[in-house]
């Protein structure tokens, strides 16, 4: 059956497409990092011996296969190899503390885990106490050196057959030694992204936010679905992207607001050929409406901005270029998905109010492993009892169905396209002897599009100092989660019922001559 055929049927996998291109596509480059080029055929004989080698190692259907590295054109092999295997991928972030790591891996409870040497080095020895086989992707001592892992050319693995509820990725959301969540996103959810998103098979993605993101991966697997390339960057760095996009011809490119702002601050942007783009996209933190212009006007392409949640559930789509007068919206509900506001008692708002944003797709997550509690949080049942996801969002839509995103509900902070949850912060500051109580908010920042702040309250008796105590919390968590600025005050505000109110603490940060 051809990639063609599979794509018209309501359900099907990603690793029997790659494996339907491979055998049309031979040579042409799948994956491309700056030290090598992975070919569809090479791809698709990867894919083979890394399934070999997991299920010779023990790893079964919907077990959990972790990888924690750097981008590369590897880690894409290893992700696909993973599947084929009939297996779960869990990709965890580099930039999670050594414990914070260890607590996904145990949670996911991945037999086999992919890294580098980079994270080997922080985990230190504390890896070698988990019963879990190390593969190191970039051939270092981190663990047996993939190519000497790798099964045997040979011999074929054993193909599982998969059905749309089964895993096909573990998401975590960001946590320090606090328990994270793990979004369980089913391969309904994948194929239905994928077949939403028709990718021309000459295109030429760049691929510069991280694999263990959603932002990247949906972008990046309907590319490689579609029989398309990919250029893998390890890390973002403005230049890098410049010039691999203009030596590789890029078409396509998913970049989050804050990698915007500096592509288009670079001195050099307007002297790089970009004219080969057809079309950039943006997801995962707020996108300011004259940033939006300032893409539009200099960079070829259109300009398309996703709104919506790892978790699934409804999205929208802004199509910049065609609606220059919506740029301060997220834009309207894409096919199939249906996208309501509710207030606090659950009930429907009337048209023009404002409410929380539910959603329901056929894109929605499973759940929040082992969490039943906190999937149940998430969700909201219509009147007639279907199952919607909810945002944490408020919002409201004007006269012509486009959403305008007011505040969040939840107090999660986006942060240069990473989420940071604030009671992960406050459990954290809380361990400090000196603190009695904490309060984090999200405040405005033109680098990272937001920046979390924390107000600390001490126990009595005590003196510590703002910076010492900022210093000891950044040293403790992760590199995405650092606090710009860490205020000590007499008291947190609160309501009646005790609740904290972080809309007088924004609004006491924004009035202080000393923010961050």
């Amino acid at each position: 059956m051809t990639a063609e055929d599979l794509l018209t049927q309501d359900f099907g996998t990603i690793e029997a497409l790659i494996r339907a291109r491979a055998a049309v596509l031979g040579n042409k480059p799948a994956l491309i990092d700056p030290l090598q080029t992975i070919t569809y055929a090479e791809l698709d004989m990867l894919m083979d011996r890394i399934a070999v080698a997991l299920q010779r190692d023990g790893v079964g259907k919907a077990d959990v296969v972790a990888i924690c590295a750097a981008n590369s054109a590897a880690y894409g092999a290893a992700f696909f190899g993973i599947l084929r295997a009939g297996a779960v991928v869990a990709p965890l972030a580099p930039s999670s503390t050594a414990e914070s790591i260890l607590t996904q891996l145990q949670d996911c409870g991945a037999k086999v885990v992919f890294l580098d040497r980079a994270v080997a080095a922080q985990l230190g020895g504390l890896l070698a106490k988990r019963a879990v086989k190390r593969v190191a992707l970039d051939g270092s001592d981190a663990g047996q050196p993939l190519e000497g892992w790798l099964g045997p050319a040979d011999v074929k693995p054993v193909l599982h057959i998969v059905g749309p509820e089964q895993g096909f990725n573990i998401i975590y959301s960001s946590g320090t030694t606090s328990a994270p969540k793990g979004i369980v996103q089913p391969h309904s959810m994948r194929w239905h992204n994928i077949r939403r998103v028709a990718y021309p098979g000459e295109a030429v993605t760049m691929i510069s936010t991280p694999l263990y993101s959603n932002t990247t991966l949906v972008c990046f697997l309907p590319t490689i679905a579609y029989g398309a390339t990919a250029v893998i960057l390890p890390k973002f760095e403005a230049t890098q992207f410049l010039e691999m996009s203009a030596r590789h011809r890029a078409t396509h490119a998913m970049l989050v607001p804050v990698q915007y702002r500096r592509l288009m601050e670079h001195t050099g942007f307007d002297g790089y050929d970009l004219s080969a783009y057809r079309m950039k996209f943006s997801t995962s933190a707020p996108f300011a409406p004259e940033l939006k212009r300032d893409v539009l006007r200099r960079w070829p392409g259109g300009l398309t901005e996703f709104y919506g949640m790892t978790e699934g559930g409804g999205s929208c789509a802004l199509f910049c270029h065609a609606f220059p007068d919506k740029l301060h919206t997220v834009g309207q509900p894409m096919p199939g998905h249906d996208i309501r506001l509710i207030d606090d008692d659950g009930k429907e708002v009337p048209p023009g109010g404002t409410g929380e944003i539910v959603g329901r797709s056929g894109a929605m997550m499973v759940g929040y492993h082992n969490q039943p509690d906190q999937t149940r949080a998430a969700e909201w049942r219509s009147p007639d009892g279907l199952r919607f996801i909810r945002t944490g969002d408020v919002g409201r839509f004007d006269a012509d169905g486009f959403l305008t995103l007011v505040d969040r509900k939840k107090d999660m902070i986006l942060s240069g396209g990473f989420n940071i949850y604030p009671s992960d912060l406050e459990a954290e500051l809380v361990k400090h002897d000196a603190v009695l109580e904490s309060s984090v908010i999200g405040v405005p920042s033109e680098t990272w599009g937001e920046t979390p702040v924390a107000f600390v309250t001490l126990k009595q008796g005590n003196t510590l100092a703002a910076d010492e105590l900022k210093n000891w919390i950044n040293a403790r968590v992760g590199k995405t989660q650092r606090l710009a600025d860490l205020r000590i005050v007499a008291s947190l505000p609160r309501s009646a019922i005790g609740k904290v109110l972080k809309r007088e603490l924004r609004d006491l940060y924004s009035g202080s001559p000393n923010r961050a």
